[in-house]
């Protein structure tokens, strides 16, 4: 695998990186003894992190077409209910209870690589399925009626996200050994930042292609799903170009760093481990974070489902002024993702997480009062979707930095699986009471939900306080000192 090369120019961030930044990685070789430990150079790292930037391009084509606005106009246009919306949300989040299960097999195996091509491919072949269902109702066929179409597809939805939950711990293992500490937040901000200039481009293409298609909507996203699932396929592609880790060289033998410049340059990622393996239930840090990012996932997804929704239903809004809506989502996100990276490198990723977290938490307001009108349309809903685009781009960039910063070296993947589960089962928790408020006539409808998701969105930044992150001060002593430093300076001193 490593002796394959990938013909395209290395990333800005890889270019601009010295190689004394770029620790080595160790993996251990299937064919030989767990004490006989195979070095990953260098060159085979950048090369990882070139192919897992294509194939994160790829796959957010894949991700366009599988979740999102397109998917839920599709549903609307066969006649779904609010419930039935709220489920392409729930349903993802809530299989993630299955990553424990995933996690368990995955560090069995003796291949990153293969576990993840087998899990994440079957997940896609699933959409062919649906694909072909399309086809021929839209060619007279199949007897299938829109109720019918609406079932088998959220059935699609949870038979793929079932296999993608099983390998999703696997892969954030894989790409937690790849990527070094200290180029974390540098690189998944040029990778996110790839990810959402493609969705940029893809998103309004793929919404007007849906709007226009002379067949209706319906056929035009089987059209697009069909092109989904070929970028789908070139996404899995790029992984054959990423260098493989044996789970058994971290998790059941001793991991040693070595440098070619200096023996002191060992990898701070990758430290000598001798003590046995963590208890996950008697690590307070992380459980304290489990907290809060449960708790948040089950506030944002108390409502951030329906905001589509809501511009196609309450709204009656075209798909492709929603689609331009996501573009302008996906630009803003594109152009803050590098400098969120960069200060997270610089200040941590949990002060980023409590400050932007606090301006997330009041944008469901913000939807409260939008109409159809022109001043809305020409307006406030471009600039509701840059100011989710850019805020939410340091949440998911931040979240997932931490997480790979305190989980420790062994049992990575078990972490991982565990923090999925929690936050997936919270937030598909969420998701259901969403749907069921929103269905309920005793309230205003999505308004009156949006106005309570803020209230649980502040609640659950209150345990973020608490988290220690690696060579960061929490957040609590960060104010204690601005308080001491603002009392010096009334003293005089």
């Amino acid at each position: 695998m490593q002796s394959v090369q990938v013909n395209t120019e290395f990333l800005e961030v890889t270019q601009n990186t010295q190689s004394s930044e770029l620790p080595s990685v160790l993996s251990l070789s299937p064919t030989i003894q767990e004490s006989q430990l195979q070095r990953i150079s260098k060159n085979a790292i950048r090369r990882s992190l070139k192919a897992s930037t294509v194939d994160g391009m790829f796959a957010s084509v894949f991700e366009i077409t599988t979740t999102g606005i397109l998917l839920s106009n599709f549903l609307v246009e066969l006649g779904a209910t609010p419930v039935q919306i709220g489920m392409l949300s729930s349903i993802p989040m809530l299989v993630n209870l299955l990553q424990p299960l995933g996690a368990y097999f995955s560090e069995r195996t003796k291949s990153r690589h293969s576990f993840c091509l087998w899990t994440h491919g079957v997940a896609r072949l699933i959409w062919l399925f649906l694909a072909i269902a399309i086809g021929m109702v839209s060619w007279g066929k199949s007897d299938l009626d829109n109720h019918q179409l609406v079932v088998l597809t959220l059935l699609t939805i949870l038979a793929s996200h079932v296999f993608t939950a099983l390998g999703s711990a696997s892969w954030l293992s894989w790409m937690a050994m790849l990527v070094p500490r200290q180029l974390r937040g540098r690189y998944f901000g040029v990778r996110n930042s790839i990810s959402s200039f493609t969705r940029l481009l893809y998103v309004p293409l793929a919404g007007l292609a849906v709007s226009c298609y002379p067949g209706g909507h319906i056929q035009g996203y089987g059209l697009v799903l069909l092109l989904g699932l070929i970028a789908g396929a070139a996404s899995l592609s790029c992984q054959f170009f990423k260098a493989d880790i044996n789970p058994q060289s971290h998790n059941y033998s001793e991991i040693k760093t070595f440098s070619s410049n200096n023996s002191q340059d060992a990898n701070l990622d990758n430290p000598i481990i001798t003590n046995p393996s963590p208890n996950i239930w008697k690590d307070s840090n992380f459980l304290i974070f489990l907290a809060y990012f449960g708790l948040w996932m089950f506030s944002c997804n108390l409502s951030a489902p329906f905001f589509n929704l809501y511009m196609l239903d309450t709204l009656n809004l075209d798909v492709s002024w929603v689609t331009i809506y996501g573009s302008f989502q996906a630009g803003a996100g594109m152009l803050m993702l590098i400098l969120w990276g960069k200060l997270a490198d610089k200040v941590g990723n949990r002060t980023i997480l409590f400050l932007v977290g606090i301006l997330v938490a009041i944008i469901p307001v913000l939807w409260v009062g939008i109409g159809a009108d022109s001043l809305s349309i020409w307006l406030w809903l471009p600039l509701i979707h840059i100011l989710i685009g850019g805020s939410t781009a340091a949440i998911d960039l931040c979240n997932n930095n931490l997480q790979l910063g305190i989980a420790p070296v062994r049992m990575q993947s078990i972490y991982f699986a565990i923090a999925a589960a929690v936050v997936g089962a919270s937030g598909a928790i969420g998701t259901t009471i969403g749907g069921f408020l929103a269905e309920n006539v005793f309230l205003g409808g999505l308004s009156d939900l949006f106005i309570i998701s803020v209230g649980f969105r502040l609640i659950a930044l209150v345990p973020l306080l608490f988290v220690q992150e690696a060579r960061r001060q929490s957040l609590t002593k960060i104010f204690k000192g601005l308080r001491k430093l603002q009392l010096a300076q009334k003293s005089g001193f």
